[in-house]
Order: C-alpha cells, then sequence, then structure tokens
C-alpha cells in the first residue's frame, strides 16, 4: 500500500481559509468522498473529502490552522493502487470531453420577481446527484421570503456553478445538468468507471433531494454534519450546539439521535439571547420527562416570519388604540352586493371596503404612510396596502399595489388571486414588498381585540375581528341595535402620538359608516 500525501483540492478563489473541523485522526479508516476538515470562509463552510480509500497514518493540521489550494492536510495509506482520475478530469490535465450528442444543458434562475442578487442561503444538491423534476436545487431568501429554485427536469446533476452566500438573479447560473436523454452517452463515456465508485452503505450518503426535510439554513453546521443529521432523521434546528461559535457537531446530533442530553456549552460560547439587553438565557428543559411530546418544526414561513416578529415588536415602540366602526349600512350594501351579482362570480368582501378606507385615511394622516430611516421620515406619494393572508404553513402579507387608483372590485378580485397563490405556496417575493401600511383580519374566526405588531419599515397597522351586534345610543336617549366592527390600530411611537392615532381610528371609522365620504 502506498502513503500519499492528501492536500486541500480547488475550493475556489479563497486563500487562508480556517479550519474549524476535523473528522479523522491518526488510524481512522476513510472511504472517497468521506469528510476530512471543513474549513470555513465568511460566506460559506465546506468539507474537504477523501480522494481515496484507505487508512489514515498522520493528520498535519489542527482546528484553526489557515489552508489554501495545495496545502497539506494528512498522509494516508491507500488502498491499493492510487484510484484513477474521474471522468470529469482525465489524466493529463485534458478537460473531460463532452458526450457526444450533447444533453448537458445549463439550468438558470427562473423568473423569481422583482428581485435581483438574492443571496443563495442552501444549496441541496453537488456534481453526481440525481434529481427528479422540480426537486430543489438552492434556496434564495430575500428579507422577507425564501424560495427553491426547483429542477426543470430529471437528469444528473454535472457541475453546481453556486454556492451557499452567493447571490443570483432571474438568468443566473445554478449548474450544469445531463438530462435522462443523454444517459446511455453518459454510460459509454464512463467507460467503467462507475463500477469502481462506492456502493452507498460504503460512505455517507448526500442529502436527500426531496425537499422534505427541515430548512437548516439559519444553523451552524458543517455540511458533513447537515448530511448526518439527514440520515438520522434529526432537525438541526432543535439540536442545542456545543462547538466553537455556537455551531452543531456530528456528535451533538448522533446525541441528540439517541435521546440523550449534549455536553454543556462552554460559558464563553453561551448565546445570551437577549439581543445586548443582558437578559437570562432561555430555559433549557427536557420535556420528555414530564409525559409524552411530540416535536414538530416550524415551517418556513413561520421562521422567517417569527425572526422579522421578534425584531419589530423588540425595536418598534408600540401603541395600541381600540375603536369601533359602524358597519350596519355597509353590510347591508355588501350583502346586496353580493346577491345581485351571484351569477357573474363577482364577491366582495368587507376587507375590500376597508383597503379603500385605509388609503383615504392614509391621505388625510400621511404620517401614517411613512417609513423611519435614522433621523428622517420617508413619506410616501403611492398607496400600496398589505393585507394578512393565512395559510397552511403560516402567515404572509401580499400586497395590492396601488390601491388609490383601484375600485372596490378590482380589489376584491385582486386579493382573492393573491390569497390564493399564498394558500399554494407559490407568492412571489415582490409580491409581499413594498407595503407602506398592513390591515390584519381576524374578521372569518373572532376575538373582539388585539395588538397586532408593526409590519416593519411601515409605521403602523390596522387589526379588525368580527363584527357583531351591539345596542347603542348615539344621542343619550333612543338606542338602536347596530352592526359594529372591532379595530384595533398598533403605531410606532416615535413617529406617531397619541391624538393622531385616535384621530386616524376616527376617521377610518367614519368611512366604513358611510363610504360616501371618500368621494368627498
Amino acid at each position: 500500500m502506498a502513503i500519499q500525501e492528501i492536500k486541500v483540492p480547488d475550493i475556489g478563489d479563497f486563500t487562508d481559509v480556517p479550519i474549524i473541523e476535523i473528522h479523522v485522526q491518526a488510524g481512522d479508516s476513510v472511504q472517497i468522498e468521506d469528510p476530512l476538515i471543513t474549513v470555513e470562509s465568511d460566506k460559506a463552510s465546506m468539507d474537504v473529502p477523501a480522494p481515496a480509500a484507505g487508512t489514515v497514518k498522520e493528520v498535519k493540521v489542527k482546528v484553526g490552522d489557515t489552508v489554501s489550494e495545495g496545502s497539506t492536510i494528512l498522509m494516508l495509506e491507500a488502498e491499493g493502487e492510487s484510484p484513477s482520475p474521474p471522468a470529469s478530469s482525465p489524466a493529463g490535465g485534458e478537460e473531460a470531453p463532452t458526450p457526444s450528442g450533447g444533453g448537458v444543458e445549463e439550468i438558470k434562475v427562473p423568473d423569481i420577481g422583482d428581485f435581483s442578487d438574492v443571496p443563495i442561503i442552501e444549496v441541496h444538491v453537488q456534481a453526481g446527484d440525481g434529481v427528479q423534476a422540480e426537486d430543489p436545487l438552492i434556496t434564495v431568501e430575500s428579507d422577507k421570503a425564501s424560495m427553491d429554485v426547483p429542477a426543470p427536469k430529471a437528469g444528473t446533476v454535472k457541475e453546481v456553478k453556486v454556492k451557499v452566500g452567493d447571490k443570483v438573479s432571474e438568468g443566473s447560473l445554478v449548474l450544469l445538468l445531463e438530462s435522462e436523454a443523454g444517459e446511455g452517452e453518459k454510460t459509454a463515456a464512463l467507460t467503467g468507471e462507475e463500477e469502481k465508485k462506492p456502493q452507498p452503505a460504503a460512505a455517507p450518503s448526500t442529502a436527500p433531494s426531496t425537499g422534505q426535510i427541515a430548512d437548516f439554513s439559519r444553523v451552524h453546521a458543517s455540511p458533513s454534519a447537515r448530511r448526518v443529521a439527514r440520515e438520522l432523521e434529526v432537525d438541526l434546528n432543535l439540536v442545542p450546539p456545543t462547538g466553537l461559535k455556537g455551531r452543531v457537531t456530528k456528535e451533538d446530533i448522533q446525541s441528540f439521535a439517541k435521546g440523550g442530553a449534549p455536553a454543556a456549552q462552554p460559558a464563553a460560547a453561551a448565546p445570551s439571547g437577549g439581543e445586548g439587553m443582558d437578559l437570562l438565557p432561555w430555559p433549557k428543559v427536557d420535556f420528555g420527562k414530564f409525559g409524552p411530546v411530540e416535536t414538530k418544526p416550524l415551517s418556513r414561513i413561520k421562521k422567517i416570519s417569527g425572526a422579522n416578529l421578534h425584531r419589530n415588536w423588540v425595536r418598534i415602540p408600540h401603541v395600541t388604540n381600540h375603536d369601533e366602526a359602524d358597519i350596519t349600512d355597509l353590510e347591508a350594501f355588501r350583502v346586496q352586493f353580493n346577491k345581485d351579482n351571484e351569477k357573474s362570480g363577482i364577491r366582495i368582501s368587507m376587507l375590500a371596503f376597508m383597503i379603500k378606507a385605509a388609503v383615504a385615511s392614509l391621505k388625510q394622516f400621511p404620517e401614517f404612510n411613512a417609513s423611519l430611516e435614522g433621523d428622517n421620515l420617508i413619506l410616501k406619494q403611492y398607496y400600496h396596502i398589505g393585507f394578512a393572508a393565512d395559510t397552511p404553513n403560516g402567515l404572509v402579507v401580499p400586497v395590492i399595489r396601488d390601491a388609490d387608483q383601484k375600485g372596490v372590485i378590482e380589489i376584491a378580485q385582486e386579493m382573492g388571486a393573491l390569497a390564493k397563490l399564498a394558500r399554494d405556496g407559490k407568492l412571489k417575493p415582490d409580491q409581499m414588498q413594498g407595503g407602506c401600511f398592513t390591515i390584519s383580519s381576524l374578521g372569518g374566526i373572532g376575538g373582539l381585540y388585539f395588538t397586532p405588531i408593526i409590519n416593519a419599515p411601515e409605521v403602523a397597522i390596522m387589526g379588525v375581528c368580527r363584527s357583531y351586534w351591539k345596542q347603542v345610543s348615539p344621542d343619550g336617549k333612543q338606542s338602536a341595535w347596530r352592526f359594529m366592527l372591532p379595530l384595533s390600530l398598533s403605531w410606532d411611537h416615535r413617529v406617531i402620538d397619541g391624538a393622531a392615532a385616535a384621530r386616524f381610528n376616527v376617521h377610518f371609522a367614519n368611512l366604513l359608516a358611510d363610504m360616501r365620504r371618500i368621494i368627498m
């Protein structure tokens, strides 16, 4: 058996990348593609795999060392002869021939809405992986949503052209895919090399491309640790980290999978969880010792929106005013309109009227149609109104653009279309951006009042609950039953004061009581 010097291969345009994890020690047996070390740049972490099977004789590096292409990692006693160069890198430095007849296609980012330079937060495939149509290839994330870029067809990944941290736009090249139509030519080109590859049982498996595993993009863990998590079907989001800088290690995952407690995290690395407010750390409880439990990962939407809501609640000084709108006449009109247009399929919800009332109120009180940037108030001259839509995966906020230029019927139709896209998980990021003011309605569920959280960078949000009949006496003499809509206006006290908020609520309520006021 020959002793080989294993060096860092081409890891891209990087030099002096620190080693954050070493996966082997002297005496360990490794298979081809087993991870040897993990290095991390400022944007991504990557494993350096074993180029051959064998036994580690000596490790030449330690955690904290920096390496570049060509740096020596370890000495390996290879099993048998040195492995033949892979089909994609023939001996002599010649470029691998492209299979005759083509079959290799460039897969690019499709239309992802009005976005450019969207960061990649996860790459789901690597060279050699087989994919089916609609399998996720990469995940990109804007400030409000993340989405998968799917495979347009089935095939085999020949080369991945992007990495985590890269920014892409519509048309950006993601990878090269050999479609299934070229499989026969590919087999001929391999000339038996496929038989030399290790069987799946002999090497760690790669991440499944089904997209059914929970989103791990916000977890600090190496690719090899992520691979172990997928093999053991462990949700990385639930594994307490013990590694440096809050990193989840393979040992953490294996211990979690066995039901054991993780090793105590060093005090220096323990996150305060207090955003610099010196709060006590979040309690860690073994809930299972008190009774049966079920662990359910948060959906991607809830994780993203949760982080935004937490930031907004902590950083915006919220105040909420409650009031009521008498919508007796408006509701009677709405019901009659829907009845008259039943055959045409046109239906109007109360929310469509609220959006028109919101536009008119923003025009009357322009400080509500603003955003705070440092010491400046950005007063907007457009009226894009967001509405909270409940979906199976969580809450999203589609935006009706230029609502001031649209009638109630057009708004109702656009709301229906956006709500369906939201429920189907097909809402594009640009359809959730640019809002000036948001309405969150619980009218179809119940309740009286609540405190909606402001959707930054907006400065106010209107919450509405289920309407109810109430006996009122406006003049103090005669009483009558009226249909009342509860209103809950949350506002940013840095921009808006209590008197302005009260006036806004009253104006909004008066518009709903008599929509003729809007045309005045």
